[in-house]
């Protein structure tokens, strides 16, 4: 007899090779890759070494990303770095990326074909749900979880239950998966699918770009979410048949399958959203703001937003455009390759000349690290996934979460507002 499986039920059963697994039963997976940063990587580093095992399970799945504080900001993490880079060394890690060939590890690994449908990914990183979008998954781990993987290949899980999220209608302008995201979050709350799997389905989906589908999976760990998964399609094939040749595993959902809820969306009623501080899940329509919001910072890119297609979007406001001489604009291209493209088509030089600050790829101000820090008081809105008290510097500064619309209309207006407000149709 057929057991019905949800998308991530499908996943697990098929890499165990079993027929079906069951929410709440526990398993040792196989891992097809690892990942770590500058800043998690040398705790799970020192765990390793520890523990005088002196072999790793497969060095060609294992991925060090230096993204973080990087280009290095300070003594400290210039140290972090020596020692990812001395243990990349050492035990011949193949995928260490650091300087020139580095981006931001949750654009960096799918643009490198690192990762393929039904594969079984643990980062060191909560965002690691991002790579769900392509059907894998994928999930974040702490440092020394990814140590016994490093040694194992293995890793426990607790099969999830699912969430379905549905989405139908017509888009209104400017909305991306951003704000269908953040609406989300806004409905469910930041627990709402807590150790939850949370499958994006539905009509809008299918239309979705890879880039926006990217950001909806990269920010379902925002509502407590284990994994984002988006069922593969010819988009996600068409992304990946330049990226990887080997056999791809394309699983679906059983129509039969048992969800612990279904939420369904017209995005039709939805418009352009901004999450208020301190959660992102505090999300209140751009347009019906009472009263106008000033900030002092605004910042478009990180592994939510900082792909080719939204330095389009921002872009194509900020042509012919001035920045509010209130504002900083920190622009940050996601990879070298995406800064190369948007050079080649000219996004570069409408962004500097609109006056905007070009950074070189790097997670710095998302976390609060470097490259944008808010001092007391300050109000930044941000294309980033996180707003929490002090994300993005001072206890007391505030950040607001957008879409890269809102993000550059915002920058020319100086407070919180829409592309019309500007004067900009998406026609145009």
């Amino acid at each position: 007899m057929k057991y019905p499986m949800t998308l991530a039920e499908k996943i697990l059963a098929n890499k165990l090779g079993r027929s079906y697994v069951e929410p709440g039963e526990l398993i040792e997976v196989p891992v097809d890759l690892t990942l770590a940063n500058d800043i998690t990587a040398p705790l799970a580093i020192k765990t390793f070494e520890s523990t005088g095992i002196n072999k790793l399970f497969d060095p060609q799945k294992i991925v060090l990303v230096m993204d973080h504080f990087t280009p290095n900001k300070d003594i400290k993490s210039a140290e972090q770095v020596k020692i990812c880079r001395e243990f990349a060394k050492k035990y011949k890690i193949f995928h260490y990326y650091e300087g020139g060939n580095c981006g931001i590890e949750h654009v960096l690994i799918p643009e490198l074909g690192l990762v393929r449908p039904g594969d079984i990914v643990i980062g060191a990183d909560s965002h690691t749900c991002t790579y769900g979008a392509l059907g894998a998954f994928a999930t974040g781990v702490g440092s020394t979880d990814l140590v016994g993987c490093w040694i194992t290949g293995k890793i426990w899980f607790k099969v999830p239950e699912t969430i379905k999220f549905i989405y139908y209608g017509n888009l209104k302008p400017w909305v991306t998966g951003k704000d269908l995201i953040l609406y989300t979050i806004g409905d469910i709350g930041v627990d709402g699918a807590l150790y939850k799997a949370m499958e994006f389905t539905g009509e809008i989906i299918k239309k979705l770009s890879m880039a926006e589908r990217f950001t909806i999976s990269n920010m379902a760990i925002e509502a407590g979410g284990k994994v984002g998964l988006i069922e593969p399609d010819k988009k996600t094939l068409n992304y990946l048949k330049n990226r990887f040749r080997k056999d791809l595993v394309y699983l679906k959902a059983d129509k039969e399958a048992k969800y612990a809820d279904i939420k369904e969306y017209d995005v039709s009623k939805i418009d352009l959203v901004v999450a208020f501080p301190h959660l992102p899940s505090n999300v209140k329509f751009v347009n019906t703001l009472s009263q106008k919001i000033y900030i002092d910072q605004v910042v478009i890119g990180s592994c939510t937003n900082g792909r080719l297609e939204d330095l389009k979007i921002a872009a194509k406001i900020l042509k012919g455009k001035k920045i509010n001489p209130n504002v900083r604009c920190i622009i940050i291209p996601a990879t070298p390759n995406i800064y190369y493209e948007a050079l080649k088509r000219g996004y570069i030089r409408i962004f500097i000349e609109a006056g905007a600050i070009i950074s070189p790829p790097t997670c710095g101000p998302c976390l609060g690290g470097h490259m944008g820090i808010l001092a007391k008081g300050e109000k930044a809105l941000s294309t980033t996934n996180r707003n929490f008290v002090g994300r993005m510097g001072h206890p007391q500064s505030e950040v607001y979460l957008a879409g890269p619309a809102v993000a550059a209309a915002s920058s020319i207006l100086g407070y919180i507002g829409t592309p019309e407000e500007v004067g900009i149709s998406l026609e145009e």
